[in-house]
Order: structure tokens, then C-alpha cells, then sequence
């Protein structure tokens, strides 16, 4: 496994994360495994990956209770691991459902919750999950930033945040890492948000980096259209796949190797995080951090994205 350090901390995180709404994310997948999402992750950390990343609405809570449980009974250092997670969005409330909380004094009780659930005294980097549009930075990653000066949190995190929010939050207290979708397909925070961030220091960590499942090959003509594209979409971005599979089976490593080594090469990007179901998961996605990328391979890989 490779490493790099998270930005403005010393905090050394794995090239390749580990993903883990798929672990106790009943709410988000259907027939989860719950002794196999913490096979997975076991097989991940022995594997030398060691940035966690979940999130409380996984579940919700259940992806940091499996995780505080491998911590507790599978015998890893806790200082040797960074786990990541998320607070923001509030579950149980009257009528059902889920709603954005950004109040200070949701926060404060949404780290304490998670300290529980992951069964450990601090959380190495915390994310304010989504905005709610409502509460002032300065009275939300505030808040943070006084939970970090009282031990309970390492570093502030920031996931889903459109540029001027992100330059927003940034003033209030330094921000760590910065979190949105980005694939081969979803490219939008190269405009603005990604130079950001390598501007200021902030380690990127992609969201989705295999598109849900299109970039590990899973498609195929026929399938029924993924929620969120046209079919006219779904068939370009089939098409597209198809190139990209002569490159990966030329340079013999697998499309989704070749996925996530190309997100590792672009500026500002500091790790990946793909999910898994299983160990076999984790022994695959650990192989893409040693595919490195000729610039003769990344031009081409360009003109097949377009």
C-alpha cells in the first residue's frame, strides 16, 4: 500500500480508503451481510488500509457500530488507523424521515454519539456531512473547531460543499479534507472546487469514485438504465467503458483499478475510498495503488472520456 499525509495535519492515510456504507448501510443497499462487510473491512486494514471513512446516516448508525466493533475485538492499533465520518443529518424525528442539522448543538451531540458507536476516545477527521443551508459556518464548522481544541475530533472535514460555501467554511477554521462526487463521469469539481482545494491545501477525497458500480464493468447493454440517467446517457457511458477496457486489459490490470488509479493521478486528489461487500472487494481495490498512469495513458484516457 502506498500513503500520503492528510493536509495540515500529520496524520498518514492509505491511497486507498475504505469505503463503508456498504458495511451496516441497510438504509442505502439492500441484502447486506453485516459478518461480511466486517470481513471486508478487516481484510482492508490487513491489506494496509487505513483510512476509514463512514458516516452516522449509514445505516443509520449501524456502519459505525460494526466498525467500533471490529476496533474493539480484531486487535488493531487505534493509532495506527484514521477514521473518518460525518454528522449533519438527523434521523428519528417525528413523522419519519430525515432532515439537515447543521445547529451547533446537533453537532456536538452527533460527535458524541459516534464516539460511542465507534468505541474509540477521538475521530481522527470529521465532516460536516451536508449543509443545511440554515445554520452559519461560522456557528457550525465553529462548533467543530471547538470540538477539536477539546481532543474529541483531530481534523475538520467538509463533504458536498459547492465552492462558495467551501471558500466559506475555509475562513472560519482550517479545513483538512474536502469531500464531493467526482468519477470519470462526474467531473464538475474540476472547475472550481478541486483547484480550490490544491490552492489551499486540502486533501480532495472523491465520492463515488466508481460511478456506483458503471466503472467497475458491472453493466452491461440490456441492464436496466441506473437511476439518475436517461437511457440515452446509459448507453453513451456503456460505450464508453467499453473503450476504457481495452486500455485497462492492454496495461493488465482491471477497469476498476484503472478508475481509481486515474482519480489518484489527478492534482489535489490524496485518496480513494471504494466500498466493498466482501474481502475479495478489498483484495482488488488494494491493487490500484500500484497502476500508475504514463501521461501517453492519461491523454488517451482524456479523448475516450471526451
Amino acid at each position: 500500500m502506498k500513503y500520503t499525509t492528510l493536509k495540515k495535519t500529520d496524520m498518514k492515510i492509505s491511497k486507498i480508503g475504505v469505503g463503508t456504507n456498504k458495511i451496516g448501510g441497510h438504509n442505502i443497499f439492500k441484502g447486506l451481510d453485516e459478518n461480511e462487510g466486517k470481513a471486508f473491512l478487516i481484510e482492508a486494514i490487513n491489506l494496509g488500509m487505513n483510512f476509514i471513512d463512514t458516516a452516522d446516516i449509514y445505516g443509520p448508525a449501524r456502519s459505525e457500530e460494526l466498525i467500533g466493533e471490529v476496533l474493539q475485538n480484531s486487535g488493531f492499533k487505534r493509532e495506527e488507523l484514521v477514521i473518518a465520518t460525518k454528522g449533519g443529518v438527523e434521523w428519528n424525528i417525528p413523522g419519519g424521515g430525515t432532515r439537515r442539522n447543521n445547529k451547533p448543538e446537533y453537532f456536538r451531540s452527533a460527535v458524541e454519539a459516534s464516539l460511542r458507536r465507534l468505541r474509540t476516545d477521538y475521530i481522527d477527521l470529521y465532516y460536516l456531512h451536508w449543509p443545511d443551508n440554515e445554520t452559519p459556518f461560522s456557528e457550525s464548522i465553529g462548533e467543530l473547531a471547538r470540538l477539536k481544541e477539546e481532543g474529541k475530533i483531530r481534523a475538520i472535514g467538509v463533504s458536498n460543499l459547492p465552492i462558495d460555501q467551501l471558500r466559506e467554511a475555509a475562513q472560519v477554521t482550517e479545513i483538512a479534507a474536502a469531500q464531493s462526487d467526482y468519477n470519470m463521469f462526474d467531473r464538475n469539481v474540476e472547475k472550481d472546487v478541486l483547484p480550490f482545494c490544491v490552492q489551499n491545501e486540502i486533501s480532495f477525497i472523491p465520492c463515488y469514485p466508481l460511478a456506483s458500480g458503471l466503472l467497475g464493468g458491472h453493466y452491461k447493454m440490456g441492464d436496466p438504465t441506473p437511476k439518475g440517467l436517461t437511457e440515452e446517457q446509459f448507453h453513451k457511458r456503456l460505450e464508453v467503458v467499453e473503450n476504457l477496457k481495452v486500455v485497462a486489459e492492454e496495461k493488465e490490470v482491471t477497469l476498476s483499478n484503472l478508475a481509481l488509479a486515474w482519480l489518484l493521478a489527478q492534482d489535489g486528489v490524496d485518496s480513494v475510498i471504494p466500498g466493498g461487500r466482501h474481502p475479495g472487494h478489498a483484495q482488488g481495490t488494494a491493487k490500484a495503488a500500484e497502476v500508475k498512469l504514463s501521461q501517453g495513458e492519461l491523454d488517451r484516457i482524456q479523448k475516450i472520456l471526451g
